[in-house]
């Protein structure tokens, strides 16, 4: 996929992005990621991904209970893998 032009990063944030329901949501998981920073360290984050088990799209929350810390290659796009 070609890299966006400034025009195209643009319209994708107003149009999407930018909208309150996920800027809502992104600061959801921004603030789950500061959470196990606080409690592993930085270290332990390094190249990694925190987890909702229950996805924020599906109902998920940031409880401790529903994050974890898993890899990249493993918690990113595993729902285009699933539709496979």
């Amino acid at each position: 996929m070609p890299n966006r032009t400034k025009e195209e990063l643009k319209k994708h944030y107003a149009e999407y992005q930018g909208k309150p329901e996920q800027i809502k949501k992104r600061a959801q998981r921004n603030a789950a990621r500061n959470e196990m920073v606080k409690k592993h360290g930085i270290a332990a984050l390094e190249g990694k991904d925190v987890h909702h088990r229950v996805a924020i799209r599906h109902g998920g929350g940031n409880s401790s209970s529903n994050l974890s810390i898993s890899s990249v290659a493993k918690n990113r796009g595993w729902e285009k893998k699933k539709k496979r």
